[in-house]
C-alpha cells in the first residue's frame, strides 16, 4: 500500500459516510490495473489496515470491493488469462481459456478469503464487484458464458457462479464474527454489444432479486450514461427498476454524472444512496459542504488544485490516455 494510496483515501475519508475503495484483486489471475489494491495474501493485511485507517479517518464506515478481471486481465503478466468460455472478443487482443471446474472452485473459495482478509484489515464489510464485464458478470452474460455444465446454458445456470461467490463471502464475513459487517453486490443491469446480448434488464433483476434473498445489504447500479439513464422503450430508469424490485429488502445504490447538490438531490428519485465517482475526485469536500450550507462552493471540474486533490499520477493518465475507457474527469484537461 503506497504513500500516495493512503493519501488519496486520508484525503477524501469526509467525501461521504460510506467508502467503497477501487476494485481489490482476490487472486494473481484476477488482476487488471498496474497499482491495483491487492487482497490475495494474507502478507497484503498490514497494508490494507493501513488503508482502511485512512479512509475511516472521519468517523465513517469503510468497504472493500473484491474484484475478479476474467477475461479482461493482464494478459502481458499473467500469460494464461481465464474466463467462462474460450471465445474470441472483437474487443481483446488474446482468447481467453475456459476456467476448469477446479479453478472454479479455487475463485469461489478466493473470494470468501479475501472477504476475511478485509475484515481482519478493520473494513466494515465488502463490495463484490459482479459488474463492468468482470468475471461475474461473464458467467451471467449469454454472450460470454457458452458452457453447458452447470455453470452455464439456463438463465438459471448463468447465475449459478455469482451466487456461489455471495454465499461464500457471506460465509467468511459471518465467520469473521464482526457484528453488523456489511456485504454489498454491485450489477451492471444490462449488457449490450450491439447485436451480441448478454442480457437484458428482466434477467439481470431476477438475479438481483435472487442476490437480496441471499441478505445483502445494498445493491449498487453500475451506470455510465447517467444516473437517470433507462433501458430502451422504458418509461422507468434503471434505478427505479432496481428499487422496485427490491421492495424495501435491501437499499439501492446510484451513480454516474453526479457533480452537484442538487445533482444528489435528484438522483435519489432513482435510488436510496447516491455514489460519489468522479464527484469525489474533483471534490472531496462535497458532503461537507453540503452539510455546511456552502453547496454552491461546490467544485465540479478541477480548478489547478491537483496538489491538494491527491489523485494518484496512474489514474490521471489513465483519464488523460487517448481512447481511454474512462469517462473525462472535467479541468484535468486544462492541467
Amino acid at each position: 500500500m503506497s504513500e500516495t494510496d493512503l493519501a488519496y483515501f486520508d484525503r477524501r475519508s469526509d467525501v461521504a459516510g460510506l467508502i467503497i475503495t477501487g476494485a481489490a484483486y482476490i487472486n494473481e489471475s484476477a488482476f487488471v490495473l498496474e497499482g491495483q489494491i491487492s487482497v490475495s495474501r494474507d502478507e497484503d493485511v498490514i497494508g490494507l489496515k493501513k488503508l482502511a485507517q485512512a479512509a475511516k479517518k472521519s468517523g465513517n464506515k469503510a468497504i472493500l470491493q473484491l474484484f475478479h478481471a476474467g477475461r479482461e486481465a493482464v494478459y502481458e503478466r499473467l500469460g494464461r488469462i481465464v474466463a467462462p468460455s474460450a471465445i474470441e472478443f472483437p474487443f481483446l487482443k488474446h482468447v481467453p481459456e475456459e476456467i476448469t471446474e477446479e479453478e472454479i472452485q479455487t475463485t469461489i473459495g478466493d473470494f470468501g478469503r479475501a472477504a476475511r482478509r478485509a475484515i481482519e484489515a478493520g473494513f466494515d464489510g465488502v463490495e463484490i464487484h459482479g459488474a463492468n464485464h468482470y468475471l461475474l458478470q461473464q458467467f451471467f452474460s449469454a454472450y460470454s458464458n457458452r458452457r453447458t455444465d452447470q455453470w452455464g446454458g439456463t438463465l438459471e445456470k448463468r447465475m449459478a457462479f455469482p451466487l456461489a461467490v455471495l454465499q461464500e463471502v457471506q460465509r467468511a464475513v459471518k465467520e469473521s464474527g464482526k457484528e453488523g459487517a456489511i456485504v454489498g453486490y454491485r450489477i451492471s443491469p444490462e449488457e449490450i454489444h450491439g447485436e451480441n446480448v448478454g442480457y437484458r434488464i428482466d434477467e439481470s433483476l431476477q438475479l438481483i432479486d435472487k442476490i437480496i434473498s441471499e441478505k445483502v445489504d445494498y445493491i449498487h447500479v453500475s451506470l455510465a450514461a447517467g444516473y437517470d439513464a433507462a433501458p430502451e422503450g422504458s418509461e422507468k430508469s434503471f434505478g427505479k427498476l432496481v428499487k422496485e424490485q427490491a421492495a424495501g429488502r435491501c437499499p439501492v445504490i446510484i451513480v454516474s454524472n453526479i457533480f452537484t447538490a442538487d445533482d444528489a438531490l435528484d438522483a435519489l428519485n432513482h435510488g436510496d444512496m447516491v455514489a460519489l465517482a468522479r464527484a469525489a475526485l474533483i471534490e472531496p469536500d462535497f458532503t461537507r459542504k453540503i452539510r455546511e450550507n456552502r453547496a454552491q462552493e461546490i467544485h465540479t471540474a478541477i480548478e489547478h488544485n491537483l496538489a491538494d486533490l491527491h489523485i494518484p499520477p496512474k489514474a490521471i493518465d489513465m483519464f488523460n490516455m487517448e481512447g481511454s475507457i474512462w469517462p473525462p474527469l472535467p479541468g484535468l484537461e486544462n492541467e
